[in-house]
């Protein structure tokens, strides 16, 4: 069964029925002094064929509110108030054997991260075939053709395929397809996506907006869309419900929300959104020295294993890239996952091998060798996920002066007191030095890699995805940051990520990758207002829009997944020229579209 193939609605169901209600829903947690509300009375209603948003900065408790109705809680936690009710019958007094006959049959759910959800030692098709004989009586020949349809109805490449391979095959789009394929194999009456897009590129997330959309329209299905992106928001809902603290603090249709927001939170929610477009026009800066230089910069990993044991394949995930960072700018990576931004990060923290020459701070460098401890000193590097990236068997303070420790650098009492300016620089106390990480919110920790980055006085910091995983708000409050240490220290930034409205607002200069090699460079507004290439163009156009009334055009929908960078060892890529179409705007002669 395809999307289009499906029933409009069921037969049974009327066209604007409540399918879901949720009636005074407070869920707490067990602690010692006794039960700590999370959700408090929570109600809302939801009909056939609707899509609702609940919106909200992380802690919020929109992912507890869709955990209660699937009845997925942690065992310390749970309702003590309030009613879910699906078509009657209340969700919160079913006994477990009944609700799982109901999840995934009548209610499904998308999860953020499709690995956590997906077992690593079975095959895609055997998950799929697993899930749909759990509800309903077919052989295994009938479910797996169920099965093949549902990754049909997604959009897959080569879904027959995907069925024999295993989760850690597929790239982190097809796994999210995946994961909604699982859902919608059994064509549920309600479908709760929860942040279904946000670690995923620009291209991907439209494709897997396109899906959702085609889900409610085609099948019917109710949509409960859980994000603190307010682009998806405004493209995606009918109505929103806007949360904080566990609490409801405004709800009503999408275009109102937008238009006329009610409340303060809500006001400063929408504020914080990055649009594409809204800065102003800004004049070149003079010339200014550099302080990163790529020249022809060339990483390659050989895989794959022949009868004689030589490889046999090439991953081409740098190609001869070439850009410059001058003194004070901020200088981004954007591009699809895959199209080697993070490498060229890890290549300049030293990390992986290359070829070609890297010059930071006057000092050529050739190979990975070269990257000394001096170098390292003048190039720091901010990662994605700052939970990740800190120790949390040290306190945070401790971890700042440790650059300062490594190379030497003063004596412990000149040490504590740089890491007390620096706290208070970006943004936290002096009181919160002697604190661990896990004591700290996610802006909070960013900011800390942040100063530990600052602590050694880099002349350039390498912040890769630093701020993806970050609610709006937060997001805001810590590139406000980095802009004020760009402009009191001079340091230069090579920020790299794939939302392209963050990068049009922080920016002054971009290069756009695909497969390793750049496909358009030049200054924020020759990139953004001016685009050359098609595929600039196409992940422009992919941005989602903070505006219910905005109409999307219709574009034709992508058939497969990105090109690999994987070749035979004997088939390198073609090398692509950039040609200046004028004022340094340097444009790829050919390339994907």
């Amino acid at each position: 069964m395809t999307l289009a193939e499906a029933p409009k609605v069921r037969a049974d169901a009327a066209p604007a029925e409540t399918v879901l209600s949720v009636d005074g829903l407070t869920v707490s947690v067990a602690t010692e002094t006794g039960l700590r509300p999370l959700v408090q009375d929570i109600s809302f209603a939801l009909k056939r064929g609707e899509t609702l948003a609940i919106a909200g900065e992380s802690g919020s408790g929109k992912s507890i509110t869709s955990l209660a109705v699937m009845g997925l809680l942690p065992a310390n936690v749970r309702a003590t108030t309030g009613a879910v009710r699906l078509a009657g019958t209340d969700l919160l007094r079913l006994p477990e054997a009944r609700m799982r006959a109901i999840r995934g049959d009548r209610v499904a759910m998308i999860f953020q991260e499709p690995m956590t959800s997906l077992n690593p030692v079975m095959t895609v098709g055997a998950q799929l075939v697993e899930a749909i004989q759990a509800h309903e009586p077919l052989t295994r020949r009938e479910a797996q053709a169920r099965a093949l349809g549902a990754l049909k109805s997604v959009r897959l490449s080569e879904p027959e395929r995907r069925l024999r391979q295993f989760p850690h095959e597929l790239s982190g789009g097809m796994r999210q397809r995946v994961m909604i394929a699982m859902a919608i194999a059994l064509r549920p009456d309600v479908l709760i996506a929860d942040e279904p897009t946000t670690a995923l590129d620009v291209t991907v997330q439209r494709e897997v907006l396109d899906l959702l959309r085609d889900l409610r329209r085609e099948m019917g299905t109710a949509i409960i869309l859980i994000t603190h992106d307010m682009g998806v928001v405004a493209e995606m809902a009918d109505r929103v419900i806007v949360m904080k603290d566990g609490r409801v603090v405004e709800e009503g249709p999408a275009i109102r929300i937008f238009d006329a927001p009610r409340e303060a939170y809500t006001q400063t929610l929408l504020a914080a959104v990055p649009r594409m477009g809204e800065r102003p026009a800004e004049e070149p800066p003079p010339p200014r020295p550099s302080v990163c230089v790529l020249r022809d910069l060339t990483v390659h990993f050989d895989v794959g294993r022949g009868l004689l044991g030589r490889a046999t394949h090439r991953v081409h995930a740098v190609e001869g890239v070439s850009l410059e960072v001058r003194q004070g700018e901020t200088f981004a990576l954007v591009g699809e996952s895959g199209c080697g931004k993070s490498t060229i990060a890890k290549t300049i923290a030293g990390l992986v091998p290359f070829a070609g020459e890297i010059e930071i701070a006057g000092r050529k460098l050739h190979s990975q060798a070269d990257i000394t401890r001096a170098v390292r000193r003048d190039a720091q590097i901010v990662f994605q996920d700052p939970a990740a990236a800190l120790d949390p068997r040290m306190r945070v303070g401790d971890l700042v002066a440790e650059p300062l420790v490594i190379h030497g650098i003063g004596t412990p009492p000149e040490r504590h007191a740089t890491v007390e300016a620096l706290f208070e620089r970006v943004g936290l106390s002096r009181a919160q030095i002697g604190r661990y990480p896990h004591e700290f919110s996610g802006g909070q920790r960013q900011r800390i890699c942040i100063a530990r980055a600052l602590v050694l006085r880099p002349k350039l910091i390498v912040a890769d995805e630093s701020v993806s995983a970050l609610d709006v708000s937060v997001q805001a409050r810590v590139l406000q940051l980095l802009k004020e240490l760009r402009d009191e220290l001079g340091v230069s930034f090579l920020f790299i990520s794939h939302d392209m409205a963050v990068v049009d607002a922080f920016a002054d200069r971009v290069a756009v990758m695909f497969l390793g090699q750049i496909m358009e460079m030049g200054t924020r507004a020759q990139v953004f207002g001016n685009p050359h290439h098609s595929y600039t163009r196409r992940l422009i156009e992919a941005v989602p829009i903070p505006d219910p009334g905005h109409v999307r055009p219709s574009r034709e929908r992508l058939a497969s997944e990105v090109p690999s960078p994987v070749r035979r060892r004997d088939d390198p890529p073609r090398r692509l020229l950039l040609r200046d179409v004028g004022g340094g705007h340097l444009v790829a002669e050919a390339g994907p579209g």
